[in-house]
């Protein structure tokens, strides 16, 4: 009987149990990701789909714990839409087909808005934002990606404490990532001051989170659910006034009144529920459809089944007949996006793009030539400006205006947490072109 030596069998033992729990890890990481997949019923690109079954199957002990990091697009379940919109009697504007898709899509519904301003200049904007600020006398509240440690973001933190030191509620949610990034600011004077201060998703926080890389990039001042300001601009110096050695961004902001306002102070008390684990109280009202000149909030993001602002600017493109204007900084747009741009242009629609010649990020700037190339071989024209450019805005004819957060990349259009604000007043989208 031949001689079988022991650690042999040992060594073949534990070989077979690596194995085996080897095979159960990468089982239950396929299993994780066909479940989460399933039970929310996100919609990923082909691409994405295998790109995320192979890193799992082959890398296991990486692209599992990647997964449950980056994984998550969509944190609400898409279930389809119940009922077809219906044309309603005398709904025949040239706006209507956005109206309809974003009923389609569970948005709020178009509401009136007034005394609108489109802020061109940083020193504008300025001047609107410590308006409305002073205004406040119940209830204010402020969302944005970042504060910055400088004289805007130290004014701002000082002139919020007033306020809330003379008895206006107070809140102020922050992106935690994008605190880091601007600084990180002292917030003391302002918990002292009884302000609310709440971290959108922190650095740390509990591991393998669901929104580890879903940011907030929302930016709004809502006062007293009756006056908002929002756009592009985050609270920093380089937003407004510029530094000793930058010059200011360029940016586009606009304050309004009317039910705009009360809209985005209800889409700001759910990214503070979300951000504070409080219980939110459904108050939203129902608007019907109507021919009168409205304005919408287009909230987009992982707390949207849709990706709305991306199906908005693809249609949009689709509808328009005569110009499409689009400024943005960072321009890397998903395959759709980009075929919806060259077709307008191919079937002669004036397509404009504006984009900084260098933007603030240079991989960006790397990344969008091949689309920047299949446009303008297409009859698009793009235009380079010789300064940061960080404004997002879009219009299509004189039926569609949007302005807001939203960059045309793939972090703002599929991940972030975003805001636009259309508008449908003709007289109003034209304004927006012409401050492009």
């Amino acid at each position: 009987m031949p001689f079988i030596d022991f650690h042999t069998l040992v060594a073949a033992a534990d070989s077979r149990q690596w194995l085996t729990l080897h095979g159960i890890f990468v089982l239950t990481g396929l299993l994780a990701y066909v479940l989460t997949t399933h039970s929310l019923q996100k919609r990923r690109s082909p691409s994405a789909a295998i790109s995320w079954v192979l890193t799992i199957a082959l890398m296991p002990y990486v692209g599992l714990p990647l997964y449950l990091m980056f994984g998550t697009r969509k944190l609400t379940r898409f279930a389809g839409h119940a009922s077809a919109i219906v044309a309603t009697p005398g709904f025949a504007t040239d706006d209507a087909w956005a109206r309809q898709l974003t009923a389609a899509m569970g948005l709020p519904p178009a509401v009136p808005y007034g005394d609108l301003h489109i802020h061109g200049t940083g020193t504008q904007a300025l001047e609107s934002l410590w308006k409305l600020i002073d205004s406040a006398q119940h209830e204010l509240v402020l969302c944005t990606f970042l504060v910055g440690r400088d004289p805007i973001g130290h004014a701002l933190i000082a002139r919020i404490a007033e306020k809330a030191r003379g008895g206006v509620a107070v809140r102020l949610l922050i992106d935690g990532v994008g605190r880091i990034m601007g600084g990180a600011p002292s917030l003391q004077i302002l918990k002292a001051a009884g302000v609310k201060v709440a971290l959108f998703s922190p650095i740390l926080h509990i591991p393998f989170s669901k929104t580890t890389n879903l940011r907030n990039h929302r930016k709004m001042v809502v006062a007293d659910r009756l006056r908002l300001w929002c756009g592009g601009r985050n609270f920093a110096a380089e937003y407004f006034e510029g530094t000793h050695h930058h010059a200011a961004w360029r940016d586009l902001s606009v304050d309004l009144t009317g039910r705009l306002a009360e809209q985005a102070a209800e889409l700001f008390d759910r990214d503070w529920a979300s951000a504070t684990g409080s219980l939110l109280s459904e108050t939203a009202s129902v608007v019907p459809l109507t021919n009168e000149a409205y304005g919408q909030i287009i909230g987009s993001g992982p707390d949207h089944a849709d990706d709305t602002v991306h199906d908005l600017i693809v249609t949009a493109c689709f509808k328009a007949r005569g110009r499409v204007i689009a400024a943005t900084p960072y321009f890397v747009p998903g395959e759709a996006l980009l075929m919806a741009l060259s077709l307008a242009a191919r079937r002669g629609v004036v397509v404009d793009l504006i984009l900084p010649k260098r933007s603030n990020h240079r991989v960006a700037d790397i990344a969008r030539h091949r689309a920047l190339r299949e446009l303008t071989a297409a009859g698009a024209r793009v235009w380079l400006v010789p300064y940061m450019l960080h404004a997002k805005a879009f219009v299509t004819d004189d039926t569609l205006a949007m302005c807001g957060s939203t960059n045309l990349d793939a972090r703002s259009l599929f991940l972030n947490y975003e805001l636009m604000v259309a508008f449908y007043i003709a007289a109003d989208v034209l304004r927006f072109a012409s401050a492009l």
